[in-house]
């Protein structure tokens, strides 16, 4: 599986005009050769007909058991010094690099010899972006798993709990059923707060009456789910009961425009045009969706903001639409969506109608 991904990486380097590129973002390290490490613990330099994995004696024993054939290891304390080795030996002329790359590493390939330096964009992002059968089972299980959490979750939710308890009762179920852990701080925001869209969870008390906006995340087998919901806690404010209306409509539209071919932009305006027809446009002051996967964002990761991008199959996105009112409250309903051959399918299995809690 990895090699095939290093594979089309390496058909690649012809169109980047590199003769190797150096890859130091997690996720793509984990996608491309499977290894786990925490931050800055790896690097992999990809060449036109080898692959070579840099990190240290801590993850040896583990990488000789695991790692594909055809991915060379190298252990050592100083990365760039393997690096540099790799350049010289193999007479690489044009290394590539992630845009992202660490400033100091970037300074050390300043001093290769007669090497020259090109940053790349979003290069394995976008080989990440559509997902193969066990990238989409195990994302599909991270969601149920999620969905299942939440419905446990109804069960506890009460007057008198704050916002960090409701956080920590879902973190325990989900980890007692299998989670790996959370992909992102869990938002809670309840009554007023909820108005910020990404408000953490804090000793505020919930009260009876109030709307309270839950969005989360879980990995399952390496990859995330991302689902928010927003729910009553009694009777709401009759305002906030029409807004979730309004918001729960506009993703609706969205996921029924969604299809390989559409360009993000488009689904963007979509909700955002319904939403400003309802008179709440300056209200929605966020991204549509964007792509999840190894990684709680990731290409594309926000859909509306980039005018070149066009769906494809078997990616899994985000809709996410919100509606933010100040000394009010704020409705936020977030699903995750497999993109088929001419549509796409709902994977959150939780319902979108408004959950009134007694």
């Amino acid at each position: 599986m990895y090699t095939k991904r290093i594979q089309a990486l390496q058909t690649k380097l012809t169109d980047l005009k590199v003769d190797a590129i150096l890859i130091e973002n997690r996720f793509n390290l984990l996608y491309l050769s499977g290894f786990d490490g925490l931050e800055d613990d790896g690097r992999l330099l990809v060449t036109t007909d080898n692959a070579t994995l840099i990190t240290d004696a801590r993850y040896e024993e583990d990488l000789h058991e695991r790692l594909e054939k055809g991915i060379d290891v190298a252990i050592t304390r100083d990365y760039m010094k393997i690096i540099t080795s790799v350049v010289v030996k193999q007479q690489i002329h044009t290394l590539g690099f992630e845009d992202n790359l660490k400033y100091s590493d970037y300074v050390k390939l300043t001093h290769l010899p007669e090497v020259t330096l090109t940053a790349t964009s979003q290069v394995v992002d976008i080989l990440r972006a559509a997902k193969g059968p066990e990238e989409i089972e195990a994302t599909t299980k991270a969601i149920e798993l999620s969905s299942q959490g939440f419905k446990y979750l109804l069960t506890q939710i009460h007057p008198g709990m704050t916002e960090i308890q409701v956080v920590n009762k879902l973190d325990i179920w989900m980890k007692d059923h299998g989670s790996t852990g959370a992909s992102f701080d869990t938002i809670v925001a309840s009554g007023p707060r909820a108005a910020m869209p990404h408000g953490d969870a804090t000793t505020k008390v919930l009260k009876t009456g109030e709307m309270i906006t839950i969005d989360f995340g879980y990995y399952f087998d390496g990859y995330t789910s991302d689902i928010t919901r927003t729910i009553s806690l009694g009777e709401p404010d009759p305002r906030l009961k029409q807004i979730y209306e309004i918001v729960k409509e506009a993703q609706q539209k969205v996921i029924d425009a969604i299809k390989p071919g559409v360009g993000g932009k488009a689904l963007d305006k979509i909700g955002r045009d319904f939403i400003t027809e309802q008179g709440y446009g300056k209200e929605f002051n966020h991204g549509i969706g964007h792509g999840i996967g190894l990684d709680i964002h990731e290409y594309p990761q926000s859909y509306g903001a980039m005018p070149e991008y066009k769906v494809s199959q078997n990616e899994i996105l985000t809709v996410e639409p919100g509606i933010y009112v100040a000394n009010l409250g704020g409705i936020r309903i977030e699903d995750d969506v497999l993109v088929t051959k001419d549509g796409c399918q709902r994977l959150s299995d939780i319902t979108r109608d408004l959950i009134i809690l007694n």
